[in-house]
């Protein structure tokens, strides 16, 4: 990514660094959802969750926030649990789980029937987890993520489609498992 204040300020009000803004508006047009997403985190993640769910609201997507609201010491399985069976329930087609790493907020995610949380440390992991993953839940590190970083995996997380085909039946094989 480029290192340049512009382009920051662009990522963070939901941009991408590397297209254009006419591409990007209509890339955003054709791709995204405009479903409400469920947000959640722990202690850890606090500062990034708020900044991401104001990034969420800008963009006009409405957010539940299932919490937590301050940096009082807390259980992400909590938080994980909050979030993932209301997205294996049917009541969000998307959610978003932070804590200090991702991995615990995504290991209690991932046991819950019909959820695929995805840890995206980069875009291209973010890009793959929707294309071919169909990643329902976004999994992101309060702690070694950086706020423009997770706007701009937010951001093609948001906007990538999954590509279906041989992937569905990939997915299909999921329910097999256990």
């Amino acid at each position: 990514m480029v290192d340049d204040p512009g382009t920051r300020r662009s990522v963070l009000e939901g941009g991408s660094a590397a297209e254009s803004e006419p591409d990007r508006r209509k890339r955003q047009a054709m791709t995204e959802e405009q479903v409400a997403i469920i947000i959640g985190c722990d202690h850890a993640a606090v500062g990034l969750k708020n900044k991401i769910k104001a990034l969420l609201q800008k963009r006009g997507i409405p957010v539940e926030d299932a919490g937590t609201n301050d940096a009082a010491s807390v259980d992400y399985p909590d938080y994980g649990k909050q979030v993932a069976s209301k997205v294996a329930a049917g009541d969000y087609q998307r959610g978003i789980l932070l804590c200090g790493t991702g991995l615990g907020v995504s290991m209690v995610a991932n046991r819950y029937p019909g959820v695929r949380a995805a840890l995206c440390h980069d875009l291209f992991g973010a890009i793959m987890s929707r294309k071919h993953n169909n990643a329902n839940i976004l999994v992101l590190g309060g702690r070694v993520t950086g706020d423009i970083l997770a706007a701009e995996i937010v951001t093609v997380w948001l906007e990538t489609p999954f590509e279906g085909g041989r992937h569905q039946k990939r997915l299909d094989q999921f329910n097999q498992v256990g």
